[in-house]
């Protein structure tokens, strides 16, 4: 960030990443999302909202075939962080952690959210689903 200029954390943003069905865009969206989030002045919530995109991001590439994209919006306080793909189905039920190979995304959402869920989407061309979490910045 250039040096001196003030960041203004009240003002709500939004940023679309379209994303191929390709295992390497998970790559691209963590590495875009952490220079927004640097951009923004929100270098301290980082960590946790790589983890979470790539968890997001992870599961919409492996489990449809079609494109994916990463949504990171800012408001009132609150990152949230949600991935679209092309397959309506609800995401997987959470596995429990031990043992599981699989199915492990959607827990560690779960667990390092303040709050998430999920949404099928269908008309105006639209299908497919959008899931989402979101971390407040306390």
């Amino acid at each position: 960030m250039p040096e001196g200029e003030l960041v203004d954390s009240t003002t709500p943003w939004e940023y679309t990443l379209y994303i191929p069905n390709d295992l390497r865009a998970v790559t691209v969206s963590r590495r875009t999302l952490r220079l927004i989030l640097t951009m923004h002045g929100l270098i301290r919530l980082v960590d946790t909202a790589e983890l979470l995109a790539t968890e997001l991001v992870s599961n919409a590439v492996r489990h449809t075939k079609g494109p994916a994209a990463l949504r990171v919006s800012w408001s009132v306080g609150v990152l949230r962080i949600g991935a679209w793909d092309t397959d309506p189905e609800p995401p997987g039920e959470p596995a429990s952690f031990a043992g599981a190979e699989a199915g492990r995304g959607i827990a560690l959402v779960r667990a390092c959210a303040d709050l998430w869920g999920w949404k099928p989407l269908a008309g105006d061309g639209n299908r497919g689903k959008y899931v989402w979490c979101d971390l407040a910045a306390v």
